[in-house]
């Protein structure tokens, strides 16, 4: 029976207990890191926003920005400095905002002793500007990357997709946020300004020292790559950060507010709620997906967000009483990850936006529309490499010279992922998708599925824009890491 079981509970994996690891006993695949830092008590640190980066605009219709990746020492728990690779050395990195029609080109300086690639996440990009795992920036060095963003308005993210070595160099902050804006969204009576926040779920481990804990086989990411044995399932953290700050509070006023949420943890999955629940009416009302608005609004009790996903919620908190604290709750998590941040309804405000009955207009694809179905088996097993058992796409590891599908440009294509071993969200560059018979979570446009451990989604994948090689692969980075990425060709 097909099923998309987005926030369903998974089996517990069976990490081993040595090397700091244990049991995971969460609704995620892998283990946890402990912290040995101490961390802060919950709701004490205000939520920080990542600065919005102020573009350079052309009379050709070009918006120009300059990154640098470089290493810097901020200050994540209070009293403690931790080391980050950031972009322009913050974390999350600066957030960049794009117009529909309006090329933007972001210049990458890497100011890192490693080679780094970035990815637009969602991004309708052409193969040479989409991050290719192995097309490096060499550290010292510059690259241009053109986005086009000939695409609907969105909550796109980019990140570090170097081959073999994303899952580190995420984890170390190489992460931000990239908001595609276009006039259909702007008509809409939605939230705006500082009531309309970005939310950037991650976990980490920190060291007494207050840095990164993260189980590289060589901390120097210049030479074997791969996780140790404890933690080939995923990378845990026990304390949970937004936008960077550990479980923080954002003082809110008795209106409506809009939360651009992405989970861009490693390996953990949220299910969110609201503690307490509204008196009346439901916790979240969903108004767009990974690819941009939904067609209506979808109420929910509780959101379950898998790695990569993208969730734009409105939370409407005239309904608590003033001075009320409400948390936002991890009801996957324990201990420590079963929290993720408060909001305190601290002042009247006047109410100046609304819920429409329509968002967008998105013509629904059938199985009629697809000109080849193709399967692709996402598990453990196939291949070994330096004595481990890889992680893999259809039985084979991730080859740049093996293309395992070649869709034409301009058709729609009907993919069968199926999952096995343990949970798997699934990426597919370039082409953005409609899930077949969705759970009301994975409506809309997606560019990102979660399966459970057995679990099959049938999707409709519509390749346009650019022909060239992109890859699907496990969003679990410790999965990508490990060879769950394959190459297909766009004719």
């Amino acid at each position: 029976m097909l099923r998309l079981t987005a926030g369903g509970m998974l089996l517990a994996t069976t990490g081993c207990s040595s090397g700091g690891a244990t049991v995971e006993t969460e609704s995620s695949a892998g283990a946890i890191l402990r912290s040995t830092a101490k961390l802060p008590e919950p709701f004490t640190v205000p939520l920080p926003v990542p600065p919005v980066r102020r573009p350079v605009r052309t009379a050709n219709g070009v918006d120009y920005h300059e990154i640098t990746q470089r290493a810097a020492d901020v200050e994540i728990l209070p009293g403690l400095r931790t080391r980050v690779w950031g972009y322009d050395g913050i974390f999350p990195g600066p957030t960049i905002e794009s117009r529909r029609g309006r090329t933007t080109v972001v210049r990458h300086h890497n100011a890192l002793d490693v080679p780094v690639v970035v990815h637009l996440h969602g991004g309708r990009t052409p193969p040479e500007h989409d991050g290719y795992p192995t097309d490096t920036i060499a550290p010292g060095a510059v690259r241009d990357y053109e986005y086009p963003l000939d695409q609907r308005a969105a909550t796109l993210w980019y990140h570090d997709h170097r081959m073999d070595f994303t899952g580190p160099q995420v984890y170390k902050g190489l992460a931000g946020l990239h908001l595609v804006r276009d006039d259909e969204e702007d008509a809409l009576p939605l939230p705006r300004a500082e009531r309309e926040v970005p939310l950037v779920l991650t976990d980490r481990a920190f060291a007494e020292d207050g840095s990164f804990v993260y189980p590289s086989v060589d901390p120097s990411l210049r030479g074997h790559p791969g996780v140790t044995a404890d933690y080939m399932s995923g990378v845990l953290g026990d304390c949970v950060l937004v936008n960077g700050a550990p479980w923080p509070v954002l003082e809110v006023g008795a209106v409506r507010y809009r939360f651009r949420i992405l989970n861009a943890s490693n390996a953990r999955r949220y299910r969110l709620a609201l503690d307490p629940p509204p008196p009346e009416g439901p916790a979240f009302v969903q108004i767009g997906s990974d690819q941009g608005l939904l067609a209506a609004p979808v109420e929910h009790e509780r959101v379950p967000i898998a790695q990569a996903e993208r969730f734009d919620v409105l939370v409407d908190f005239s309904r608590y009483t003033m001075g009320q604290r409400v948390t936002l709750v991890n009801q996957l998590g324990e201990d420590g990850t079963a929290n993720v941040m408060r909001f305190v309804v601290a002042r009247r405000a006047s109410e100046d936006s609304a819920v429409p009955a329509r968002l967008s207009d998105i013509r629904p694809l059938s199985t009629s529309d697809a000109v080849a179905t193709r399967e692709f088996v996402f598990r453990r097993g196939g291949a070994e490499q330096h004595g481990r058992t890889l992680w893999t796409v259809n039985g084979e590891p991730c080859s740049p010279d093996t293309i395992s599908a070649t869709p034409a440009l301009g058709t729609v294509e009907l993919w069968k992922l199926r999952a096995q071993n343990v949970a798997h969200p699934i990426h597919i560059h370039l082409g953005r998708f409609q899930v077949r018979e969705p759970s009301r979570y994975a409506g809309g446009w997606k560019d990102t599925v979660d399966l459970d451990s057995g679990d099959q989604a049938e999707v409709l994948v519509q390749f346009d824009g650019y022909r060239g090689k992109y890859v699907l692969h496990c969003h679990n980075l410790e999965h990508e890491d490990m060879m769950m990425m394959a190459n297909f060709q766009v004719t």
